[in-house]
């Protein structure tokens, strides 16, 4: 690969054998470089065909800081290991600029505090959460930087999107409310704090989750087909918890529009047995 020129010390604009551009980012990738020098492909740690790359993303690439890039690769090789999965390149490119944002606020003296949904999120988005402080603990590392605790909640949103397919940060932010509304409601109507470490309740936060996401991609609106005897047998065997249902029911129709469909009741009704049952045995 020839180099063309640097966007910074770790993003550069290169060409390969057949005249192909790219643009490659790496530690160091384009430092001391000149157009026509050969670039050390083994500092590549990702490349995006410059012509399927948007002006979007080119003027973000040019905008970014040099270390901003060095984090997020850091980043992402650290949250692909522990949540598992890969990011795309839109994903490494929002993760940057998210990263970037990050660091330019916090220079700047801004800092975004939500303390009121650092629980919520702490709660629902356990796993993420502690990815998300390994995350902002690498960035401080690398850049020097001392961001504040309010980028663990948005950096545990950021990893949130990335795991539900690209959903919008604001979207994220409402299915985190929703989702905290209807705990507190199980727990007002049992009486009890539910185990956020017990595998039941991370299969109930999951159940909601899938469900609010598809409700808000307007995904099978209409629900799916079910046989009535089984509401009603749900209804006949769970009286409480399909009572806490029918007020989960109220609740999204006033926060969100959204009405409970005959097959989301009666998995909400099992899911929430479940996590009460299970706990009061224990």
């Amino acid at each position: 690969m020839l180099f063309i020129k640097n966007f910074n010390n770790n993003a550069a604009l290169v060409k390969d054998d057949n005249d192909i551009e790219w643009i490659v980012v790496g530690s160091g990738v384009s430092f001391g470089k000149r157009s026509g020098d050969l670039v050390d492909e083994s500092k590549v740690e990702r490349r995006f065909k410059a012509e399927d790359t948007d002006k979007p993303a080119l003027t973000t690439f040019k905008s970014l800081q040099g270390l901003s890039l060095e984090a997020t690769s850091k980043a992402v090789n650290l949250v692909e290991k522990e949540l598992l999965l890969k990011f795309n390149d839109f994903q490494y490119l929002a993760l940057a600029d998210h990263i970037d944002f990050a660091l330019t606020r916090i220079q700047n003296g801004i800092d975004l505090n939500d303390g009121t949904v650092r629980w919520e999120v702490r709660k629902l988005f356990k796993k993420e959460f502690a990815v998300a402080q390994e995350v902002v603990n690498l960035i401080n590392g690398v850049t020097g930087a001392a961001l504040p605790d309010s980028e663990v909640i948005l950096m545990t949103y950021h990893l949130v999107n990335a795991e539900s397919d690209g959903s919008k940060l604001q979207d994220t932010i409402k299915i985190t409310r929703l989702i905290a509304g209807i705990i507190d409601i199980v727990q007002y109507q049992y009486r009890l704090v539910l185990d956020v470490d017990s595998f039941n309740y991370t299969r109930f936060v999951g159940h909601l989750r899938a469900f609010m996401v598809q409700r808000l991609s307007n995904s099978n609106p209409n629900g799916g087909e079910l046989d009535p005897s089984l509401l009603m047998l749900m209804q006949q065997k769970y009286p409480k918890a399909y009572e806490t249902v029918e007020r989960i029911d109220t609740f999204l129709q006033n926060k969100a529009g959204w009405r409970l469909h005959p097959d989301d009741e009666v998995y909400l009704t099992l899911h929430i047995w479940r996590v009460t049952h299970r706990q009061t045995e224990d």
